[in-house]
């Protein structure tokens, strides 16, 4: 990606998520850049927002170190990825699990599953606490193979991680043969697998985070301020520019996600832009279908993976797909324009509900809404989380794969430790195999290309 043109377009598609835009959506907190900052945040969203909740939250440590901290943001808050994003809060149980043993064995393995599982706790503490309206809702996740054969890998894949004995898989309830159907609901399932997850309004939980941490005086916000470069200075620090100024900071978070590569050029290779596509179904009348009340990862006889959410008022968050699309390349690999939907699928969620749930047929649900977002997705499958190799005070936290809901809260933690209080990686209670290295980053260079980047819809 041409760095000059690594930046989120002017124009994306509106999710559904956006139907009520916040009022501080396009804040900006004084009217000009402040000149300088002791961290300067890039990025509004999940990753940049939650960053500077846990620096001026004081959630970080036992510092008493008071920041100043300033948020720039192209668009407006939660307009990228966690914006447009399924509403899933899930973690992935065991699908990338056999490639992390492989690759790094199970200690380290095991660390990465632990860590989305501790973000269902996670969350749900902070909803509670802060007393976040964002329809949070505990739920189970069901996991549903409807082609034989992916459903009897699935199984080995279960029984393998069972093997180890490993704690967090005592959650998972694994079913294959015939009465997966009956406990999914879904049509045709071969295997099902159901654990805990939960699921919220993403955009109304990171807006609240963001009238949080303005209410502490110590955040200065500017949206819809493009940053165009990093220059480190001789004497220490960082000036920022932007399409409305330069501001000075003693420190940077690059937590831009897809669009890191536009201001670090070393991640070009290591993190791509990909888009994704999802919807919204609302039942129109017709005969009342079942209640759902667990959300969904549907695998169809064909391999097409979809994620799912129902929601209180009866309707359905469904999106995915990435394998009808996946060929044409162009639509969505190394691309930031949200503003188009994806051709080959732009339809595909047309009529979904009626033939893939039992009790839908007649149920007259239709699609009111479709979107796409840009998520970054990495090259071998894990975030980019901690100081950059080889650079003082800048520190990333980008590459989420589209599963960003389950790890990005407690990663920005940790970024915000090593950034407040000079904590080392290996202290800041992060995955070992998320740390950004330059051995990752030569990887990209030497290995096949492509790496390990799928889109998994998760």
């Amino acid at each position: 990606m041409d760095p000059a043109r690594c930046l989120p377009v002017e124009n994306p598609t509106v999710p559904f998520w956006h139907r009520d835009i916040h009022e501080l959506h396009d804040y900006r907190t004084t009217e000009d850049l402040p000149a300088s900052s002791d961290v300067v945040i890039i990025g509004a969203g999940y990753a940049g927002i939650s960053t500077a909740y846990h620096l001026v939250k004081e959630e970080a440590g036992d510092s008493k170190t008071k920041l100043s901290v300033t948020i720039l943001e192209a668009r407006g808050v939660c307009s990228g990825a966690t914006g447009r994003n399924g509403g899933h809060l899930r973690p992935d149980m065991y699908s990338p699990m056999p490639k992390f043993i492989d690759r790094a064995g199970i200690e380290r393995a095991v660390e990465v599953s632990e860590f989305e599982v501790a973000h269902i706790k996670a969350i749900k503490s902070l909803v509670e606490r802060e007393k976040i309206d964002c329809d949070f809702t505990l739920t189970r996740s069901i996991d549903v193979w409807c082609n034989e054969e992916d459903a009897l890998k699935a199984k080995e894949k279960y029984d393998m991680l069972v093997s180890h004995n490993l704690e967090y898989i005592k959650d998972v309830f694994f079913v294959l043969g015939k009465d997966a159907e009956g406990i999914s609901g879904v049509k045709g399932t071969r295997a099902c697998a159901s654990f805990t997850a939960a699921t919220l309004w993403p955009y109304k939980l990171i807006l609240h985070l963001t009238k949080s941490i303005l209410e502490t005086g110590m955040v200065n916000l500017q949206t819809h301020t493009p940053v165009k470069a990093v220059t480190r200075q001789t004497s220490g620090g960082f000036i920022i520019s932007t399409a409305r100024g330069a501001t000075f900071a003693r420190k940077v978070v690059y937590a831009n996600n897809a669009y890191v590569s536009g201001l670090l050029p070393q991640y070009s290779q290591a993190i791509v832009p990909c888009k994704g596509f999802c919807t919204h179904i609302s039942v129109q009348g017709g005969t009342r279908p079942p209640l759902l009340n667990n959300s969904y990862i549907v695998r169809d006889t064909d391999g097409v993976v979809s994620y799912l959410i129902p929601r209180a008022d009866g309707s359905i968050v469904v999106g995915g797909a990435n394998l009808k699309y996946r060929p044409f390349l162009k639509q969505w690999y190394n691309n930031v324009d949200d503003s188009i939907l994806i051709d080959e699928v732009k339809d595909y969620y047309d009529g979904y509900m009626q033939r893939t749930f039992h009790g839908w047929e007649d149920s007259g649900a239709k699609v009111d809404k479709s979107w796409t977002g840009v998520m970054g997705y990495s090259w071998d499958s894990l975030p980019h989380v901690g100081a950059l190799p080889g650079e003082d005070d800048q520190y990333v936290l980008a590459g989420f794969n589209g599963h960003g809901m389950p790890v990005v809260f407690l990663s920005a933690l940790g970024v915000a430790k090593m950034v407040r209080d000079g904590v080392a990686f290996e202290d800041i209670g992060v995955p070992r195999l998320f740390q950004t290295t330059r051995e990752r980053l030569e990887k990209v260079k030497n290995g096949p290309a492509g790496g390990d980047i799928i889109v998994k819809d998760a």
